[in-house]
């Protein structure tokens, strides 16, 4: 039999039963769309996530260490000069102060005192207007950087886009903003206040000297490696115990959130295939179905030299078309599904952008799946109308 003339026989037989044809691809239609739905979303989630982390942050590391001395700039410039594989060490201090807000309320704000290098270190991301610089910092300038677009509304009662330039009271002073921070929903941020560090010192006070130190290493640094490093180092500088010594890089998170999304799709994957399962047994028993309703069509196809392998691939290829038919419409509704789950998951979490991503191999595992699913559950049907006997085969009712 030629292969036009196979696909032909395969289309007449599907549309004589369109409603039968139908509900059987809705079994491969769900199944493949559950999988493909719950795979681009969870890659999109991914993505976002490390989009709000930054790929280039891996190669962040925090570090928390207590000196009853205290630590200062001095000693963090010693970290850095006794671990080279360090591009900047800097740290932080923590203060709060009283701030008016655009209705009139007195609240309380955090306020971090930093260098600007810290901005680089922490990955620290700007919407509108810019850093302070260094002088500016030596010089303890009155300038403040709000840390999330949502600060901008609250505390000045303008958007973000018009919070550069405006004065907001912290404590005694007027101090002006000179930047907004991208709102981050994962990485904070929001609801606290950027100063030089000198100025939080001098003008502020109460901060009991540097309380965060956070270090970026050079590229291509192991960072596994670093981590054990820093803390041994840093343990000695201070005099410590290693165990009374935190280190932690960014670059761990990462590697620890990718297993967890990749365990996780693992396993949604595999609860969504169950369905896949089921609409196979929906094809066989289709299948089946076709088989004895077209008895006599076989006996008579046989009785006119159709051969074995002739009558196996044309029910053969019946049970693959509705599976590639089932597959296709499968990704498109997957995809739209899990753009309908992103658009409700931004709508629920304000600020949490999910865009799925369909990747080529899901795609093609899809399809390889579906036509597996074809053959397998297809063949026992097709073997079955090929062995039938002719004579009997044209006695049938």
């Amino acid at each position: 039999m030629r292969i036009g003339d196979l696909f032909y026989e395969t289309w007449h037989a599907l549309s004589a039963n369109k409603g039968r044809s139908l509900l059987t691809i809705l079994g491969i239609v769900i199944g493949i769309a559950a999988v493909i739905a719950m795979t681009s979303l969870i890659a999109g989630v991914q993505n976002m996530l490390m989009g709000e982390m930054g790929l280039s942050q891996a190669r962040q590391v925090s570090i928390s260490a207590y000196s009853p001395q205290g630590i200062t700039f001095d000693d963090l410039d010693k970290l850095a000069q006794g671990m080279p594989e360090y591009k900047v060490i800097t740290g932080a201090s923590y203060a709060s102060a009283e701030v008016s807000t655009a209705d009139g309320q007195k609240n309380y704000t955090s306020i971090i005192g930093a260098r600007p290098e810290y901005f680089t270190a922490n990955g620290t991301k700007l919407k509108e207007g810019r850093f302070f610089t260094e002088s500016e910092e030596q010089n303890a300038a009155r300038l403040v950087v709000m840390g999330g677009c949502e600060m901008a509304v609250q505390m000045l009662g303008v958007p973000d886009t018009e919070a550069v330039g405006k004065t907001v009271r912290l404590g005694n002073d007027d101090y002006t903003v000179i930047g907004v921070l991208e709102t981050s929903t994962f990485m904070g941020g929001g609801g606290t206040f950027y100063a030089p560090y000198t100025t939080v010192e001098t003008r502020i006070g109460n901060t009991g000297g540097i309380q965060q130190i956070v270090g970026f290493a050079r590229e291509g640094t192991d960072m596994d490696r670093l981590v054990e490093t820093t803390q041994t180092f840093v343990a000695q500088y201070f005099n410590l115990e290693p165990e009374n010594v935190y280190v932690s890089s960014l670059d761990a998170v990462i590697k620890q959130m990718e297993t967890m999304m990749t365990s996780f799709s693992l396993l949604m994957g595999s609860v969504a295939s169950i369905s896949l399962f089921v609409g196979g047994i929906g094809i066989m028993n289709m299948m089946l179905t076709n088989v004895t309703e077209r008895i006599r069509e076989i006996g008579l196809r046989k009785s006119l030299g159709a051969r074995l392998r002739d009558i196996t691939k044309q029910f053969l290829l019946e049970a693959i078309m509705l599976c590639v038919a089932g597959g296709a419409f499968g990704i498109v509704f997957g995809f739209l599904a899990a753009w309908g789950l992103g658009q409700v998951i931004g709508a629920v979490q304000a600020g949490m952008t999910v865009t799925p991503v369909l990747a080529p191999g899901v795609v093609f595992g899809a399809v390889a799946v579906r036509v597996l699913i074809g053959v397998v559950f297809g063949y026992y049907p097709a073997r079955r109308a090929a062995k039938l006997d002719p004579v009997e085969s044209l006695r049938y009712p």
